[in-house]
């Protein structure tokens, strides 16, 4: 391996590695609650995508880890500055969503309408996206944070007009926040073979 400097930083080798961690969990956490609505009947078998591509996920976080230590450390004042501001926030929002889910659950359930629950988390975890895009500044957060808050509101829509019953709500809720997750994975990992790739060339 060459003595030349990497484009991109360890820290932010990990923070891919580690963003594919998160999108795993997540993702098993909505495949599960899809499974919920499911049970029962023969389309749980589809679910199987996505503890598949979890694991995948991990796999590939697992390696990122691993060469992250080939890749230089931030050394100047901008960049240091500018890691610590993105940590700052992305604490802030994740509180915020938390606290978002918090008081989201509590207005549906003293509205006398529990059944709201599943969307109601959906739709904060797709708001939140939206501050996560500025301040990454990744154009698929757009995307996800769209889609989400959609699969949200129309869960709002057809569980309170009666098209769907509690099941139907879990299966559409969790599939269509674990294919968000799921995509967000794929696409880290894609980030995470062209940082791989660095490490080939700077071997050739």
């Amino acid at each position: 391996m060459d003595n030349e400097p990497h484009i991109i930083p360890g820290a932010a080798v990990r923070g891919i590695a580690t963003g594919m961690i998160m999108m795993s969990v997540f993702t098993m956490i909505w495949a599960a609650i899809a499974y919920q609505g499911l049970v029962g009947s023969n389309y749980w078998l589809l679910l199987f995508i996505f503890p598949v591509l979890s694991i995948v996920f991990v796999i590939n976080a697992i390696k990122l880890f691993r060469i992250s230590k080939y890749f230089p450390k931030l050394t100047s004042e901008a960049d240091l500055a500018e890691e610590k501001r993105m940590g700052k926030w992305f604490g802030i929002i994740f509180g915020a969503e938390g606290l978002g889910i918090f008081i989201g659950i509590n207005i549906v359930v003293n509205l006398g309408h529990p059944e709201l629950t599943i969307p109601t988390i959906a739709l904060v975890v797709g708001l939140h996206f939206y501050p996560m895009a500025k301040i990454f500044k990744r154009t698929i957060d757009y995307y996800l944070a769209t889609w989400s808050t959609i699969i949200a509101i129309l869960a709002f829509v057809f569980t309170l007009n009666k098209t769907f019953d509690q099941s139907e709500t879990f299966a559409f809720v969790g599939i269509g926040l674990a294919i968000a997750t799921s995509c967000y994975g794929i696409y880290m990992m894609i980030r995470g073979w062209q940082v791989r790739k660095q490490i080939t060339i700077g071997k050739a």
